[in-house]
């Protein structure tokens, strides 16, 4: 297990800002000599802590304009079904996020389309056709003061 100090938590959240900062550069942020700051960060990796590193798209760029929040409830509550529609899911580009949670539904979705017709298009030619889906809610995306996702 790695461990947790104030030097992992700055090297953590500087290479959460920016994953291709050098080396060299981290190292001068966090206050580490480049030799020590390369081994924790390598220490990391090893560890699971960091699992990869990620390119942050602009969705507007490419073409995306509407973003919706969708909640999922299943008509059928057993294992099987949780996996057809998580199968039926992964195969569908617009959804950019699945989590099982609790609650009232199983099910929110984070999905991403060119705009409303199209949304529509994903909501009744995909979601509205799985055997599995009981309810739907979408909560539509009007902006992102502040989101940390990489």
């Amino acid at each position: 297990m790695v461990r947790n100090d104030d030097i992992n938590d700055r090297i953590l959240r500087e290479l959460s800002r920016d994953g291709r900062i050098s080396n060299l550069e981290l190292a001068d942020r966090v206050g580490l000599s480049p030799s020590a700051c390369l081994r924790r960060v390598q220490e990391l990796e090893r560890a699971g802590v960091i699992k990869g590193y990620r390119a942050v798209l602009d969705r507007a760029a490419l073409g995306v304009g509407f973003v919706a929040y969708v909640t999922v409830g299943l008509n059928d509550h057993t294992k099987a079904s949780q996996e057809a529609f998580e199968r039926s899911i992964s195969r569908s580009p617009e959804v950019i996020e699945c989590h099982n949670i609790t609650g009232s539904v199983e099910y929110l979705l984070r999905v991403e389309a060119a705009d409303l017709a199209a949304y529509k298009v994903f909501h009744t030619d995909v979601l509205g056709t799985l055997p599995q889906v009981a309810a739907i809610t979408s909560y539509v995306v009007m902006g992102s003061p502040k989101d940390g996702r990489a």
